[in-house]
């Protein structure tokens, strides 16, 4: 197995914990134990009494049933937790797909969705959306990337970095393509609950396809990254069993406090949706009145969900002079000069765009000294 260096990780390596704001976190505003045992009176005197022993590998039976009931067809048995979204994606491609194989994955995407599918020695093909085009999904396109060898296909709704949702009859046209041409499709799912109109919500992949695997994590939308809980879900026992089979040579079971806690949490996960969209919506507006005022520097496509967004960038005045129209160079003085670290879009092979997060409470701080920065340059 032969894997590239993962870009968006070591750069958040650099900076994640010395930046005093990270104005790209892919996450929600994270909350601590006592606003997950505030959800529940009873649940800190339950955690007292938890067993620290091995756990069930496939997650723990109460765990599966809860997140069963986030879908509409699927029941526990149909539900495998992972360690964390990561593990998904790496338990997917390696127990689905190898050699002699053809993919293809929607782009742009998180990093791992292409070098993992590398990594099999399968032959891979990026299925491109593209910012001039609205980040549409060219059906046409994708039909000219399948060949006689197509397993399988990676899509990304909500899109992680655009915060774009798929069409809804595209969503539905994609699936039943899969389906006529017997490929199995992995739908990145991580930012579903988190539409900032919930009634944009596409059904889960997984409820509407045989063969498709819907990933969640309780990272994004929930804002609890530190369970590092994902999960795969899929109505095809056989597909199911393959990963589950994998996931024996990976983390084989997970961790007992974390699956206590994210059962908790999902019991009440409304709650944490709503105070997501909550900040969400305040931060949405500011942002878009930011841009709006600097419309000679950036342009977008307004996102329709998650806490993520994808500007294009055109440094403009003394920035174009000094960075000699380098992103990324720009993104490293600015989190030199202000503290505020914004991701370049580098790491998406995207070199004219950086990914901004607008699900932290800070935001607006982080927001101010970025203006500030910007104006000392007019």
């Amino acid at each position: 197995m032969n894997l590239k260096p993962f870009r968006i990780e070591h750069y958040f390596a650099k900076y994640e914990f010395t930046a005093e704001y990270t104005l790209s976190s892919s996450d929600a505003q994270s909350r601590n134990l006592a606003d997950l045992f505030a959800l529940e009176p009873t649940a800190k005197t339950a955690m007292d009494k938890l067993w620290l022993g091995y756990t069930e590998s496939p997650g723990a039976p109460t765990l599966r049933q809860t997140i069963s009931g986030i879908y509409e067809n699927i029941t526990a048995e149909d539900v495998l937790v992972t360690a964390a979204a990561e593990e998904g994606i790496f338990l997917a491609y390696h127990a689905l797909v190898g050699d002699g194989d053809h993919v293809i994955v929607e782009t742009p995407c998180y990093e791992s969705a292409l070098e993992l599918a590398r990594s099999t020695g399968a032959q891979v093909s990026p299925w491109d959306r593209h910012f001039e085009d609205a980040w549409q999904h060219d059906l046409d396109a994708l039909e000219t990337l399948l060949q006689p060898n197509t397993r399988f296909m990676y899509i990304n709704t909500p899109s992680n970095p655009t915060g774009t949702l798929m069409a809804p009859d595209t969503f539905r046209d994609v699936l039943a393509w899969a389906e006529s041409h017997n490929i199995t499709v992995f739908c990145d799912e991580v930012y579903r609950e988190s539409e900032h109109d919930p009634t944009d919500r596409l059904p889960a992949a997984c409820d509407l396809y045989t063969n498709a695997i819907s990933l969640g994590s309780m990272s994004k939308s929930y804002g609890l990254p530190g369970l590092r809980l994902g999960w795969l879900v899929c109505r095809n026992p056989d597909i199911l069993q393959k990963l589950h089979d994998m996931k024996l040579y990976t983390s084989i079971c997970s961790s007992a406090p974390s699956e206590f806690l994210c059962d908790l949490a999902l019991r009440h996960r409304q709650a944490l949706v709503d105070d997501t969209r909550s900040i969400i919506h305040t931060n949405l507006a500011l942002l878009e009145d930011f841009i709006t005022r600097y419309t000679n520097m950036l342009s977008w496509v307004k996102p329709q969900a998650s806490t993520i967004c994808f500007p294009k960038v055109q440094l403009q005045g003394k920035l174009a002079e000094k960075f000699a129209g380098n992103v990324t160079a720009w993104c490293e003085d600015v989190v030199n000069t202000t503290s505020v670290m914004l991701l370049p879009g580098t790491v998406y092979d995207m070199t004219d765009h950086v990914r901004i997060g607008y699900g932290r409470r800070n935001m607006p701080e982080a927001l101010g000294r970025l203006e500030q920065y910007l104006q000392d340059y007019c």
